[in-house]
Formats: C-alpha cells, structure tokens, sequence
C-alpha cells in the first residue's frame, strides 16, 4: 500500500535529482524547446487534462514555454491512446505525455502488448489523495452506511470512476477486501474521464464515485456531492469529512501524475524537457497550483523516476490480482 509518508520519502530521493544544475545542458539545448505538445490519453476534464492545463498555465505564466497544443485520445486508462502517441510522435523533441498510476494499471489489466518503459519517463509531478463521494441526495450518509449497503449486497452499489484497473478501481478494491467483501465483486462502472463520471453522479446513475477531489471540488462547493471519506494518512483542511481509517476501513492511498517523453527522442532532447520541469516545481505560480488543485507536490525526475515505474508496476500487478484483473 503506498502512504502518504512513502510517497513523500520518495519524493524526497527525486528531489536531490531533481538539484542537478541546468548547466549541465548546453545554451543550444536549453533554448531549444518554444513550443510543447501536450498529448493527453484521456478525454477532457479528468485528472490527466487537468495535470496538463495546469502545466501550461503555470509556464505560460512563469515565460518557461508560451506555445502549447493540446491533443486528446481517450479510453481504457491510456492503453488507447499511448500507441498513438509512441507512433505519431517518435522522435518529436516537443512533445510530452501526461500520465500516472492509472496507465501502470490499466496496462496491465488490458493486458496491452506495451509499457511505460515504451515511452521515455521524465519526471512525476504530484501525488493526491482520493474521495469517496455521493450524490447530495443519497441515502448514504456516511462511509459506514455505505460499507453496510457494500456487505449485505455488493452488486447493488454501483461505483463511478476512471479506468478499469486505475487508482479509482484499486481504491474501490482495496475497500471491499478491507471490510470483508471480494474484491471481484464490485459493481465498478469505468468512465474515460473525471467528467462524465461525475456526470454520472448527478445524474444519480450510480451509487458511489471515487476520484482525486479536485475532480469533485466545485460541485461538492455547490452542494451537489458529497464527500463521505478520503484516502488520505489525515484529514485535510478545507474539507468536511473523515479519513477511511476514521471511519473504520483501514485504507490508505495516493494517486500519482507524470510526464513522459516521445520514444526516439535523444539523451540530449530529454535533458532539455526535464529542465522545463525543473524551473516549473521551484516557481511560485507552480505552488499555488498545487494549493489550489489539492495536490502534493511529490517531484522525481529522470533514472530515479524510471526505476520507480519498475516498482510501481510491481505493486499494482499485486493489488489488480485481487480484483481478478491480473494473472
């Protein structure tokens, strides 16, 4: 199980890379990059086109980079989308794919002919806790009542989230065994973004959803949902409503987002990309982004990021075995 304080301790090794200095790319290197592509396999609006947008703001706003072209190819947690980019843009120096836990899981449950290491992984960004929310209405007013509703009939409440196999998956799976319930018996309804998932909880379509709660923040602000329970090691500011270990399901979890590079794409070329990175995460405009969006700055960059995807991939193999999403 990742903790928040794993994940921070990892962020830390990430960070003394991420200290390298920009000298080491030559000025030819680092001028090079005026324009990026940013491919995002997912549709608009979810976690994956947030981490992009949010990327674009930030170094418009910093004079990092100023041109951005935003392509979106969504379905099956990246597996539809990451072939597209391998094959349009190889040897592209621009161009740059925004990612996470969910592709590492959804590569595996699709049983994909590739992997992570098919692209060139340059840095993790952030890492964020999950909600577990309802529909305003709901008659789940609680995490507990919830858990009753999952025990005396797991069919019976349906879960909204990203991707089969993602991090919104694992968390509905990690619940279930936590209390009791097998795994593979949860009604979990894949969307192919944050948005049309909550669209399906307003439109009282499903029981439950679960996703970053920066993807629910503005219609919980509105009263539309609510947050019943959050993966996080504590409660956090801001937000009415206990951890899942409060409220007795002993679970804990945090998504992660990363960039990757184009396949092809020279040592060089690579090094020029990371450097991007590593003026946006010391800028200012990049730590209110993280404030504002819920998110934890959790910075990894080149080799160290590439060996942790090994790891990564390890685990979530594990945690997919039990939903029966795994061999």
């Amino acid at each position: 199980m990742t903790t928040r304080r794993n994940i921070l301790k990892a962020g830390m090794v990430g960070s003394a890379a991420a200290t390298l200095p920009l000298g080491l790319l030559t000025p030819a290197q680092a001028q090079a990059l005026t324009s990026l592509q940013v491919f995002v396999p997912a549709a608009p609006g979810g976690g994956w086109d947030g981490t992009g947008r949010a990327i674009e703001s930030v170094m418009r706003s910093e004079k990092i980079i100023e041109n951005f072209q935003f392509e979106h190819a969504p379905g099956a947690g990246g597996v539809v989308g990451m072939p597209k980019f391998i094959s349009t843009k190889k040897g592209q120096a621009n161009a740059i794919m925004i990612g996470g836990m969910v592709m590492v899981g959804a590569i595996i449950a699709n049983k994909a002919p590739l992997k992570l290491t098919d692209v060139v992984p340059l840095c993790r960004l952030t890492g964020e806790f999950l909600a577990v929310v309802v529909p305003a209405e709901s008659p789940f007013k609680t995490m507990g009542d919830l858990v009753a509703a999952l025990k005396a009939d797991p069919g019976k409440v349906s879960w909204a989230g990203g991707s089969a196999g993602g991090s919104d998956h694992i968390l509905a799976g990690m619940i279930a065994k936590a209390v009791g319930v097998d795994p593979r018996k949860v009604a979990y309804v894949a969307y192919a973004g944050g948005g049309p998932a909550t669209a399906a909880l307003l439109g009282n379509q499903v029981s439950c959803g679960v996703s970053g709660y920066g993807e629910f923040a503005e219609q919980v602000k509105a009263g539309k949902l609510r947050v019943i329970a959050l993966s996080s090691d504590k409660r956090q500011d801001g937000i009415n409503a206990p951890t899942l270990k409060e409220a007795g399901v002993d679970v804990e979890l945090f998504n992660w987002r990363g960039v990757f590079g184009a396949p092809g794409t020279t040592k060089a070329q690579q090094d020029a990309l990371i450097a991007l990175f590593d003026k946006l995460v010391i800028s200012e405009g990049w730590k209110s982004e993280l404030t504002k969006r819920d998110w934890t700055g959790i910075y990894m960059r080149g080799d160290a990021f590439a060996k942790y995807i090994e790891t990564e991939t390890a685990r979530i193999t594990g945690i997919l075995k039990d939903l029966g999403l795994a061999a």
